[in-house]
């Protein structure tokens, strides 16, 4: 993966090794989001220790994806991706599920790609920790101010 021997692997290296299944490249904001949670020496780059932790990080990710993509298309609908977030704990509309496949169907066929599925389900947790630090009295519900709104969003790590 370290194609010019620097011992440490760049955005565009990782991109070149990662597999979604589709001979498409692995999508670059799935890489950038995951070299930003696991650079954590915060040089842009993921040493050979930091690339362990991604690595597990995937692979995990990869089993989950296959346990919810039931009909092995190589990709997860709305329904199965319902059933994924679900299992996670969050319960939202089909609307809302309607919503994610729009945003994270970067081909248009009504489905998600395991690169995109892994994006969107960082975005999900990030947006959901992000709320939870306002969501005081644990109802889900919060009740900030139009600057705290603005500072939320650009305070968080997608």
């Amino acid at each position: 993966m370290d194609r010019d021997r620097s011992g440490a692997i760049s955005s565009h290296e990782l991109q070149q090794a990662l597999s979604n299944g589709t001979w498409t490249p692995f999508n670059p904001e799935t890489v950038r989001l995951m070299i930003g949670m696991f650079d954590k020496d915060h040089n842009g780059t993921i040493n050979f220790q930091e690339f362990g932790a991604l690595w597990k990080y995937v692979t995990d990710w990869q089993k989950c994806f296959r346990s919810y993509d039931r009909d092995n298309s190589g990709s997860i609908d709305k329904n199965e991706l319902k059933a994924a977030l679900t299992s996670f704990g969050y319960r939202l509309s089909d609307r809302f599920y309607s919503i994610l496949i729009r945003k994270f169907d970067r081909r248009g066929t009504g489905s998600v790609t395991f690169d995109d599925f892994i994006q969107c389900c960082v975005v999900i947790q990030t947006l959901t920790a992000a709320f939870q630090q306002y969501d005081v009295n644990r109802n889900g519900w919060i009740e900030i101010n139009y600057e705290q709104f603005l500072s939320l969003v650009f305070n968080m790590k997608t």
